[in-house]
C-alpha cells in the first residue's frame, strides 16, 4: 500500500477477556517460560531464507513471542522497517492489528504477498507502506501503539562485500561471497550512514515514534554488533544511549542465541586475537515510554 499522508483506518484496542492490568494474553506457564534472558527460535518453511529477497530476515517464531509477550489481542503493532514483512506475518498469525513502514516498494510488495498467501481467520488487519520511518506520525495517531518490534538496518556495515569469514571450508565461497547485500543505496537508507549519522538518524525516528505509544508500552529493538577492520562496533551500546537520550526506558536486554541455526562456524583471530563472533548472538533491546509524572 502507498499512501500519502494520511491517518489509516486500523484497531487499537484490545479485543481480548483479559484483566486491564495484564500486559499480555498469556498464562503464567507461558509468562514463566519468557522470563529467561537467552531466547532460541528455529525456522519453518514460511521464512524467508533466501538473501536475494532481503539480506536480514529473523524468524516468524521471534516475531511472535515478542508480540505475544507485550501486547494483547486486538491491539497495534508497529514495526517502521518492515522489510519483508515477518513482523506483520506473525501479528496476523496472533490476530494483532499492524502496520510497517519501508523506503524500498519491493519490500512493501514482498510484505503484502506474504500476507496474502496467509490466514483469513482472525478479525484484524495488516498493512505494509512504503514511506520513510520519519513520516509515520503522519499516519497513526498518539497513543495508540502498544507495541513497536523492528529489526533496523545496520548502519553501513553491510554496505561492504561479503568475506564470509564466518563460514567454513566450501561455504565460504558461497552465492553471497563478495557480493554487497545492502537493502538498497538510498541517501535516506539507514543503511547507507556511518555510525554516528546512523544513530543519530534513529534517534530522531524514535522520538518521532514515541508519542504514538501508549505510556509503558515497550519498544523492542534487534540489533546485532559486528567486527569491523578489528574492531568491535557496538551498535546496540550506541542505541542504548540515544534512545534514553530521546525519552525511552531500558527495561531489559535479551540474547537472540543463534548457535541452534548456525553451521560450520569459522575460525577468528587464532591462535592470537580472541573474537566472538557476531553471526551467533544478537540482542533484543526492551524500552518502555515511561508515563507521565
Amino acid at each position: 500500500m502507498d499512501l500519502e499522508n494520511t491517518k489509516i483506518d486500523i484497531g487499537f484496542q484490545r479485543t481480548c477477556q483479559c484483566p486491564p492490568t495484564h500486559i499480555n494474553c498469556l498464562t503464567a506457564k507461558e509468562w514463566i517460560k519468557n522470563q529467561l534472558g537467552v531466547w532460541q527460535f528455529t525456522y519453518e518453511k514460511r521464512d524467508i531464507r533466501d538473501r536475494s529477497l532481503h539480506p536480514a530476515t529473523f524468524p516468524i517464531s521471534l516475531a511472535k513471542k515478542v508480540i505475544s509477550l507485550f501486547s494483547h489481542e486486538g491491539e497495534l503493532v508497529l514495526d517502521p522497517f518492515v522489510g519483508s514483512g515477518t513482523v506483520l506475518v506473525a501479528a496476523q498469525d496472533i490476530n494483532r492489528n499492524a502496520v510497517g513502514f519501508d523506503l524500498q516498494e519491493k519490500y512493501v510488495n514482498l510484505s503484502s504477498q506474504r500476507l496474502g498467501s496467509n490466514n483469513f481467520f482472525n478479525h484484524s488487519k495488516q498493512i505494509a507502506i512504503k514511506d520513510d520511518a520519519i513520516n509515520i506520525s503522519n499516519y497513526l495517531s498518539d497513543n495508540t501503539v502498544s507495541l513497536i518490534f523492528t529489526s533496523p538496518p545496520y548502519a553501513n556495515l553491510l554496505n561492504r562485500k561479503r568475506k564470509n569469514k564466518s563460514r567454513r571450508g566450501d561455504e565460504r565461497k558461497n552465492d553471497q561471497y563478495l557480493k554487497v547485500e545492502q537493502y538498497s543505496q538510498d541517501p535516506n537508507d539507514l543503511g547507507t550512514m556511518p555510525l554516528e549519522e546512523y544513530t543519530e538518524r534513529m534517534g530522531e525516528i524514535f522520538e518521532g515514534l514515541l508519542p504514538l505509544l501508549r505510556p509503558k508500552a515497550h519498544c523492542v529493538i534487534n540489533v546485532p554488533d559486528m567486527w569491523w577492520e578489528n574492531e568491535r562496533i557496538t551498535i546496540h551500546v550506541s542505541l542504548i544511549e540515544e534512545m534514553r537520550k530521546r525519552g525511552f526506558e531500558l527495561r531489559n536486554i535479551i540474547i537472540w542465541d543463534r548457535t541452534n541455526i548456525v553451521n560450520r562456524i569459522g575460525i577468528f583471530g587464532w591462535p592470537s586475537n580472541y573474537i566472538t563472533m557476531g553471526v551467533t548472538f544478537e540482542y533484543l533491546l526492551d524500552f518502555w515510554k515511561p508515563e507521565s509524572d
